[in-house]
């Protein structure tokens, strides 16, 4: 996956930059949300039941900070989709880790260290830039 951001007007929210739309990071929020519900943790069977929950338009969300007479909001996402756009994203960034064996889903701290990597490759670039330049003029 590719995540394109703007340094200068980097948005306060990790699913502004994660994803490409508003309805891909309300998806995410709901649920990287449901799996902090459920003890940070999702087995196949509960990930398929969360995207059939979707698939159906049975999820309702209600938005943060509007009054208690506002309407709920019902969101639909395709199930093939889901998987395809919101859930195989998340696994590949390390949001999301998949364990083979317990064939559970589970919230991931290595999104982290996987930027710092990036991070460090970075620096070690300009360092070998740096040193390249250094050798011609000498």
């Amino acid at each position: 996956m590719v995540i394109l951001f703007d340094a200068y007007n980097l948005p306060e929210d990790i699913y502004k930059v994660i994803f490409a739309t508003d309805q891909q990071e309300i998806v995410g929020k709901l649920l990287i949300n449901h799996m902090f519900e459920n003890g940070g943790e999702l087995n196949k069977t509960e990930m398929g039941l969360f995207a059939n929950r979707l698939h159906e338009g049975e999820m309702v969300i209600k938005p943060k900070g509007r009054s208690m007479f506002d309407k709920e909001m019902k969101i639909s996402y395709n199930k093939r989709q889901f998987y395809d756009r919101i859930l195989t994203p998340m696994k590949s960034l390390g949001i999301i880790d998949y364990d083979l064996y317990k064939k559970t889903y589970k919230v991931s701290e290595r999104f982290n260290k996987v930027m710092i990597k990036v991070g460090l490759m970075w620096l070690h670039q300009l360092r070998k830039h740096q040193d390249s330049v250094k050798g011609i003029k000498n």
